[in-house]
């Protein structure tokens, strides 16, 4: 059994243990997913973030940071 929540009008969390919620929504997993420091397709997410432009450095609220320091 795995610990299931699915979410309220007001968006709160509403845990069960149940895959279906009686009104027939399917719930989400409350646990994280597993980490694997042997990390194989790391290479493919930076690639894909660089090409749509959503890597954390190419946010523009890096962009003051990362001016500071690179002008010092």
């Amino acid at each position: 059994m795995h610990l299931m929540y699915t979410l309220d009008a007001a968006g709160n969390r509403i845990y069960t243990l149940k895959k279906i919620t009686p009104s027939g929504a399917v719930t989400k997993s409350a646990h994280p997913a597993r980490f694997s420091p042997d990390d194989k397709y790391s290479r493919h997410r930076v690639t894909l973030k660089k090409r749509f432009g959503i890597l954390m450095t190419q946010q523009c609220m890096f962009s003051p940071l990362l001016s500071l320091l690179f002008n010092s």
